[in-house]
């Protein structure tokens, strides 16, 4: 007799979800996802001025704030097909990237890998042992017996004070957490210490953009960054050599920490490669422009077919037509009124909320596909797009994290195990140490433009009578992120964003296919349907950002709250 459990809401996420399994002699055998906030952005927008949409979208989210001003602006640039200076794409390039690491270390510390450390068996671990471990993985100066005796420590304090405090709430003691004390306590210090670390990373954004988050310098057309190296207001030299010292900071702690941290939490957790993988085509796009016209990139992009690397079909830049032609979101268990699969650019925003319907509407999230099929995105699919296109960071560290942990797990570990649910992680891990490199490939880039005298940072765009459309793309942190604008006399006549999340936890399409969380869950072992910590593992290794999926309705009619827009 099946079991059904429901999580709702999933917590230690950005936004509202929630789960529903049932489960069949100790395994998920079927799954919902849900996400239980409506988005009105899209017609928030209606009829106003293209070169505000930025502003407005960004608001969609207070975690991938930057992520959506990119994508928005993209769109209009992409419908007047307006060139944007070498020097705004490398400020808007370093911004992207270090507020991906930045996101990158959040999600694994503070958001996911209490699934996996448990922080109440740190307690009995011995300090010395914990040393002898970390100093085992790499040269991080801060893993010595004083600051992991300082941790286990504070650790005392909270539990004797009778509450966990930001460590409330786990599932401790669950039969699935099999780290050792000295592992736990490893990952419990390198938590604390990634709070200052990512600190600096949202700096150098800050830095950059003019606060974070909501970044107050993008246009379209560019940046308002203005470029004097005398000028204390401006981007400065002075500032410049400031953040290429933050970015050494970055990407010190990526390398020494965080990529061993997760190789060897990986290699414990060997056996959970075989969970998770649920839609195995992958999609990725092109991002890291470095021309005025947005056609040669950095970071190529791509489409894999049912996980198989071979068959690797590369998108180019952000006028392909495989992804301009072939994006549709399906409303079949959605809570919108009709039933159809749109093209973004024709789509209708029109709620129509019928309550939980298991084989009706079930979720405010769309359920977008790609000719018709399903697609997971975020960094696994980045990560093996890039490693098929033959990227070589990408490839080296890849590599470099298989072979790390194979030697730790003392068995091979092959590439086809990234397609899991700890493979989500490792596919992180690996795209924030690439991120670090195209971070500071992008400082020198824009250093040699100002050296060559070019102090240009913004085009003025002008808008055509009639209608014209556009695309912005952007390789986000949880993934392929597209904003679609209908551009009518100089104003918005449609908008849409199709973001990472709604293409991860997607409802059911128009063929009733299962979304890429509902198809991940299926065959996932739970040791205790009332603790399933299971359930959270393979979910929270999407990085799940449902306010960005979708946003707020209250189904009584009741006014929440009123805003005057001017």
């Amino acid at each position: 007799m099946a079991t059904r459990i429901t999580i709702d809401p999933v917590t230690r996420i950005e936004g509202h979800l929630r789960i529903d399994c049932e489960i069949n002699q100790g395994k998920v055998t079927k799954a919902w996802s849900s996400g239980q906030m409506w988005r009105g952005i899209e017609l928030i927008l209606k009829d106003r001025d293209p070169r505000e949409a930025w502003i407005y979208t960004q608001r969609i989210c207070g975690v991938c704030t930057t992520v959506h001003a990119i994508a928005s602006v993209r769109s209009v640039e992409n419908a007047l097909n307006l060139e944007v200076p070498l020097n705004a794409q490398y400020i808007r390039n370093m911004m992207i990237a270090a507020h991906a690491i930045q996101d990158h270390i959040v999600h694994f510390y503070h958001l996911s890998a209490l699934d996996w450390v448990d922080v109440v068996s740190a307690l009995k671990a011995d300090p010395k042992k914990t040393a002898a471990l970390a100093q085992s993985l790499s040269d991080w100066p801060l893993n010595s017996v004083q600051l992991f005796a300082e941790t286990r420590d504070k650790l005392q304090n909270f539990t004797g004070s009778g509450q966990l405090g930001i460590f409330a709430n786990g599932y401790w003691g669950h039969p699935a957490m099999i780290l050792s004390p000295e592992m736990n306590l490893l990952a419990t210090t390198h938590y604390l210490q990634a709070l200052e670390i990512q600190r600096k990373a949202n700096m150098i954004v800050s830095i950059l953009g003019g606060k974070t988050p909501h970044i107050q310098n993008l246009a379209v057309g560019g940046v308002a960054n203005p470029i004097n190296t005398d000028s204390p207001s401006t981007l400065t030299m002075e500032r410049l050599y400031y953040l290429k010292t933050l970015i050494d900071d970055l990407g010190r702690f990526v390398n020494e920490v965080y990529f061993q941290d997760v190789c060897a939490i990986g290699a414990a957790y060997k056996g959970w490669t075989a969970y998770g993988a649920g839609v195995t085509n992958y999609l990725s796009v092109p991002d890291f422009p470095m021309d005025v016209k947005s056609s040669v990139f950095d970071h190529p992009g791509g489409y894999i077919p049912g996980g198989n690397l071979k068959m690797f079909r590369p998108i180019n830049n952000f006028q392909d037509d495989f992804i301009k032609k072939g994006v549709q979101e399906s409303i079949k268990h959605s809570w919108y009124a009709g039933d159809w699969d749109r093209h973004p650019w024709e789509e209708e925003t029109e709620p129509q909320y019928t309550d939980f319907q298991d084989n009706g509407k079930y979720s405010w999230v769309k359920a977008p596909t790609l000719h018709g099929q399903p697609a997971q995105v975020g960094p696994l699919a980045n990560v093996l797009c890039m490693y098929a296109a033959g990227d070589a960071a990408t490839r080296k560290y890849a590599d470099k994290a298989l072979a790390t942990i194979s030697s730790l797990a003392k068995e091979p570990v092959p590439m086809s195990a990234l397609q899991s649910t700890i493979g989500r992680h490792a596919a992180r891990a690996v795209r924030a140490a690439v991120l670090y490199e195209t971070l500071q490939k992008q400082w020198q880039a824009l250093m040699d433009n100002i050296a060559r005298g070019d102090l240009r940072t913004c085009n003025q765009p002008v808008f055509p009578r009639g209608e014209i459309r556009g695309v912005g793309i952007h390789e986000a942190p949880r993934g392929m992120l597209s904003h679609w604008i209908v551009i009518k006399d100089g104003k918005i006549k449609n908008y849409q964003a199709v973001v990472p999340s709604t293409w991860n936890s997607g409802p059911r399409n128009g063929q009733d296919s299962p979304g890429p969380y509902e198809a991940s869950l299926v065959g996932t072992p739970i040791a205790d349907p009332e603790k399933p910590l299971e359930v959270l593992r393979t979910v929270h290794s999407f990085d799940p950002c449902l306010a960005c999926a979708i946003h707020l309705v209250d189904k009584e009619h009741k006014e929440v709250v009123r805003i005057k827009a001017a």
